[in-house]
């Protein structure tokens, strides 16, 4: 059960807030809700949002499953189900989604995806466990600004994933509407 009420004073910035959210995601977010009990975090936070959405030196799914690993390594289940539904919708393989919090043991990904979920847990690490010859494969492969855009997005995910989880955000069920339901009679 979330800390705080999902549910703050209807002003008409809350309400147009609202209807955004329902109308781009089809559910109300509660983090936005949770936010809109302080005007100057929800538009600062909103305008960050916005802002992060054009940055384009990094391969997207590649960014994708980094903000996975830090919310499971956090363990944000409101952002493990918001990204997992948010990423199967932009094309990423289930496979890659669904064994993030196993990324060791699985044989789905490439060497470079490999780098950037270590890369993620080990920036996560409090203390950050990041060492330098992975960096430095990384930079090779993704360039310095590929490699600084990396490093921000783990930074802005573990920031969202640390409010929330201690907000007592969770789930909203995003990631159910992603799986192909059973067929009848099989």
């Amino acid at each position: 059960m979330a800390r705080i009420s999902l549910d703050p004073p209807r002003t008409l910035l809350v309400r147009l807030v609202r209807w955004y959210s329902k109308r781009t995601y089809g559910k109300v977010l509660d983090p936005l809700m949770a936010l809109a009990h302080h005007r100057k975090v929800m538009m600062t936070t909103s305008r960050f949002e916005m802002s992060i959405a054009r940055w384009k030196k990094v391969d997207p799914g590649l960014k994708k499953l980094a903000e996975m690993a830090s919310a499971a390594a956090i363990g944000c289940t409101w952002c493990m189900d918001f990204g997992y539904w948010l990423s199967h919708s932009h094309g990423m393989a289930q496979e890659k989604l669904r064994d993030v919090p196993r990324w060791r043991d699985s044989d789905v990904y490439t060497p470079l995806e490999r780098d950037v979920l270590e890369y993620s847990e080990a920036m996560t690490a409090t203390p950050p466990t990041v060492e330098d010859e992975l960096v430095e494969r990384l930079r090779r492969q993704l360039g310095d600004a590929g490699l600084v855009e990396l490093t921000a997005m783990i930074a802005v995910e573990n920031h969202r994933s640390r409010l929330n989880a201690a907000l007592g955000l969770h789930s909203q069920g995003f990631k159910d509407s992603c799986d192909v339901p059973a067929r009848p009679g099989a």
